[in-house]
């Protein structure tokens, strides 16, 4: 599971790389020594990562996305993706919470600039700061272009 691993990533006993080889000096033993080398001079440097990483996994499992992981794990199964683990799951929710923020706030920039646009035009426009904002597809079309994603009025609607 892709889950399990996450924790092992930068564990520091998995030996060394090209770079702790290269620091532990020529020897016919420099195999050994430079796994122990390397995980002597990188000392806290390279389990940082693994530790931030790690405690972020465990407040995941506290943590409730706005997706519910029932809707989350419903569209991964229909996309193929089989999660046990619940703090995957919880982790593409957040993914798409958060994909979902920005082309929201992009489309509310759009509509800013769009209404300021309009009433800069019109004489005696309303400056009103408690604005509400609607999100329509006027504005949601180029916050989505901006990602990729064409979307487009059916024939009868226009």
């Amino acid at each position: 599971m892709v889950g399990s691993n996450f924790g092992i990533i930068y564990h520091p006993s998995a030996g060394g790389g090209s770079s702790g080889q290269a620091n532990s000096g020529s020897g016919t033993a420099s195999g050994v020594s430079g796994g122990n080398s390397f995980n002597a001079i990188s000392g806290g440097d390279r389990s940082a990562p693994a530790s931030h990483l790690s405690d972020f996994m465990l407040q995941l499992e506290d943590y409730t996305p706005l997706l519910p992981d029932a809707v989350t794990s419903h569209y991964l199964n229909m996309g193929g993706f089989h999660a046990d683990d619940k703090r995957i799951v919880r982790l593409i929710s957040i993914a798409t919470q958060k994909f979902m923020s920005d082309i929201i706030d992009d489309a509310l920039q759009h509509s800013k600039a769009r209404t300021h646009m309009q009433n800069s035009s019109t004489p005696g426009g309303s400056k009103a700061k408690d604005r509400k904002f609607t999100l329509t597809m006027e504005d949601l079309q180029p916050a989505l272009a901006d990602y990729g994603i064409n979307v487009r009025k059916m024939d009868y609607s226009q």
